[in-house]
């Protein structure tokens, strides 16, 4: 089973200091890691955004996939149509509380060389997304 959920975005001002939860945007287009790539790009597509929040089948969020790596995993010589997010998320993380200070968010994105984190609760629910203004 694939699950979609769809939440609309906030659009409000990053202020300059704060935590995480002060700026985060509301989770967005939530899937399930059953979800193939090419499901993946449509999802993200009509939802007009650049990237999607990957559950596993407890609710648990497994991580964050942009357009551009899912393009880069459907132009590689081992793609197949059956390739699902599950298959190219690795690792779990990196993730953010939303307690986490916009200083220490700074850190952990330049470090990890990544435009957006999910911000997770104590249970590992996604509660948004925390991501570079472009």
């Amino acid at each position: 089973m694939t699950l979609v959920q769809i939440r609309p975005g906030s659009t409000h001002a990053t202020p300059a200091g704060g935590t995480v939860a002060d700026t985060m945007d509301t989770a967005g287009p939530q899937v399930c890691d059953d979800m193939t790539v090419e499901v993946a790009l449509s999802v993200m597509a009509s939802a007009r955004t650049g990237h999607l929040l990957v559950c596993d089948d407890s609710g648990r969020c497994t991580g964050l996939v942009t357009r551009s790596r899912l393009a880069v995993v459907r132009d590689g010589s081992a793609y197949s149509d059956r390739v699902q997010l599950r298959d190219i998320l690795g690792d779990r993380g990196p993730f953010i509380s939303p307690v986490t200070t916009m200083a220490e968010a700074g850190h952990m994105m330049r470090y990890s060389d990544v435009d957006a984190l999910p911000v997770v609760d104590e249970h590992g629910s996604a509660l948004g997304v925390f991501a570079l203004a472009r």
